[in-house]
């Protein structure tokens, strides 16, 4: 059974904007590294964004200046807020934490990221 929930992917238009929420079941986000993946089709899974349990964040270099990560913790909810979109953003996106504390929160380490949804498609039209 799914702990994390994603929705809000859709089909937009080159320069258009989606926001992304993902919604846990089980746990609170404030304890965890939590972050934002995606996966094309034929392509490795990528990190897109990373937030820290004390708020800090780190994206990947393709998305900063255009994706915004940030989770309402009250409402136990992640978010992506994603503008400008290219037709290179599509993909399936997930949402994933860090339960055990080991991925230092770093883009690169998703294995180590050991909760994952169950995603959420992304398709940007040229």
């Amino acid at each position: 059974q799914a702990h994390l929930v994603e929705s809000g992917g859709g089909s937009v238009q080159t320069g258009g904007s989606l926001r992304l929420s993902c919604v846990s079941s089980r746990y609170t986000y404030s304890a965890y590294c939590m972050g934002w993946f995606r996966q094309a089709p034929g392509k490795e899974r990528e990190g897109v964004a990373t937030i820290r349990s004390d708020g800090s964040i780190t994206y990947a270099d393709s998305v900063n200046g255009r994706f915004t990560i940030s989770k309402d913790n009250a409402k136990n909810t992640l978010y992506l807020q994603m503008n400008s979109l290219k037709p290179e953003d599509t993909a399936m996106y997930y949402c994933a934490a860090d339960l055990r504390g080991r991925s230092r929160c770093r883009l690169d380490r998703s294995n180590d990221f050991n909760d994952w949804g169950q995603g959420t498609q992304v398709t940007v039209s040229s």
